[in-house]
């Protein structure tokens, strides 16, 4: 993700692990002008218990969203739908979560070398022009040092 391809602030934070290896990373990107974020966008690599959630569960960029937010209510998960889309000449299966919050868009797909990308917006709706703005998280970022 270049930040020059997203008006706004856009800020990164790390999920560390004890043993140095790198449990994620997520993006807040915020459109409001420092009012909260519009959007939480994860990376987490396989094995990161930040993607442990029980069915229902909302994902960990959903509740980071909702914390930004200052949000209380409980959100839960109330369906999915996968969602085959585009991204250049790769055919994405996207799964759509149907939040119990209505503002609350959220998204989530694999990458082929299994980290979770999973997309929480607020108060907008998460459209295929989307990921072609994303750019995928090299997978050495996810290594232990």
């Amino acid at each position: 993700m270049d930040p020059g391809d997203w008006p706004g602030n856009l800020g990164a934070g790390l999920l560390p692990a004890p043993d140095g290896s790198c449990q994620g990373v997520f993006l807040r990107y915020d459109l409001f002008g420092g009012r909260g974020p519009a959007m939480v966008i994860g990376n987490l690599p396989e094995g990161s218990p930040a993607r442990d959630v029980a069915v229902d569960e909302v994902p960990f960029e959903v509740a980071q969203l909702l914390l930004a937010l200052e949000n209380e209510e409980e959100v839960t998960v109330v369906g999915t739908e996968d969602v085959p889309v585009m991204q250049g000449d790769n055919l994405l299966i996207v799964r759509r979560l149907k939040l119990s919050e209505s503002r609350i868009a959220c998204v989530q797909f694999d990458r082929s070398d299994n980290v979770l990308v999973t997309i929480a917006a607020w108060d907008r709706p998460i459209t295929d022009d989307l990921y072609a703005l994303l750019k995928p998280l090299p997978a050495e970022l996810f290594q232990t040092v």
